[in-house]
């Protein structure tokens, strides 16, 4: 793991807002002359702005967009942040969190990532402007910065997605590593051997890598040999699943399997399968995870490991409402596991 991403493991607390006259005690200067520095760099020298940027980097200070005590309360607004809109995974949590928030009389804020650490900080700072009365983050990973500020801000943040002993306050989401462990079981189980593992954008999609790592202790456990790791740059998408097919029946010796990172590039596995007459699974067996509703309607089943997606939404949502109606929850960490749902494809 990236030395920035190791996580400051102390337990939340509030140690009150960092003021900008903070900051220049910090810096060394006025606090007119931070002020400068932040919204009009160019009236002073580099010299100063470096210190004062140094200043607010050493405080976690973040500039009050809001007026008076209405920053003090907190607005009626939940940001909530995500890598990408344009895979499925995240849609029905973020429908949940949704209807859940709106139906106790707040409003979402939604923000996306692009699967960057860095972006995801400078949203975090802005967010946090507005004086939010919560966050919802996505995954376990952060820069230092942000977990360090989230901790010591004092107000309610659930991180979402996956599972973890030591989050930044409150956590709803599955065991990543478990899921890639069960897939590969099963296949496994089913009598397959040559089991490559087909992942789109690991090096960003670092809990597709979690489910990668599940699949590799597996298969070490049962003394196979690894079929291979495929793993594409792009995105997941369905073009991803075609071009996955046509390289595992390239290889010499050719899997008998494949463990796909999610049901979108499994489909489009299947559905390429389809095209080319390969018979699955009796030339190829395929498992996917998700349990989108596709790969119900597809020929043959997919065989997916599901995952409550709205019901993770909801429970984010509620655990962050009770926080704020003053009550502490009796389950702060909830692991919501994942069924496997068999179907003709393994």
């Amino acid at each position: 793991m990236d030395s920035q991403e190791i996580r400051s493991r102390k337990r939340h607390r509030g140690k009150g807002r960092v003021t900008l006259a903070d900051v220049a005690r910090q810096a060394g200067v006025a606090p007119i002359t931070v002020s400068r520095a932040l919204n009009t760099p160019g009236r002073v020298s580099a010299e100063v702005k470096e210190r004062v940027d140094a200043a607010v980097e050493a405080l976690g200070y973040v500039p009050n967009l809001i007026a008076g005590g209405l920053a003090a309360a907190g607005t009626r607004v939940i940001p909530v942040i995500v890598p990408s809109l344009a895979i499925l995974t995240f849609i029905e949590v973020i429908d949940a969190i949704q209807k859940r928030l709106e139906a106790a009389g707040y409003q979402m804020l939604l923000a996306t990532t692009d699967w960057d650490l860095d972006r995801e900080a400078s949203l975090v700072d802005t967010v946090l402007g507005y004086s939010p009365s919560g966050v919802i983050l996505t995954g376990l990973r952060h820069r230092p910065r942000v977990i360090s500020r989230l901790r010591d801000w004092g107000r309610p943040v659930v991180e979402i997605m996956e599972v973890g002993d030591d989050p930044i306050d409150m956590n709803v989401g599955v065991d990543g590593v478990a899921l890639g462990h069960a897939m590969a079981s099963h296949l496994l189980e089913q009598g397959y051997r040559r089991i490559a593992f087909v992942g789109s954008h690991l090096g960003h999609d670092y809990r597709a890598a979690q489910r990668l790592e599940g699949h590799q202790r597996a298969l070490e456990e049962a003394g196979a040999a690894c079929g291979g790791v495929l793993e594409y740059h792009e995105p997941a998408s369905y073009e991803v699943g075609v071009r996955a097919l046509e390289d595992v029946m390239a290889m010499t010796p050719r899997p008998d399997a494949i463990h796909c990172s999610n049901d979108i590039v499994a489909s489009g596995v299947l559905l390429a399968a389809s095209r080319q007459g390969i018979r699955i699974p009796e030339e190829l067996a395929v498992g996917g995870y998700l349990g989108l509703p596709l790969a119900e309607h597809l020929t043959p089943k997919l065989t997916t490991l599901a995952v409550a997606r709205s019901e993770m939404g909801t429970q984010a949502a509620e655990l962050l409402l009770e926080r704020l109606s003053g009550k502490t929850p009796e389950r702060p960490i909830r692991d919501l596991g994942f069924t496997l749902v068999k179907g003709g494809s393994t």
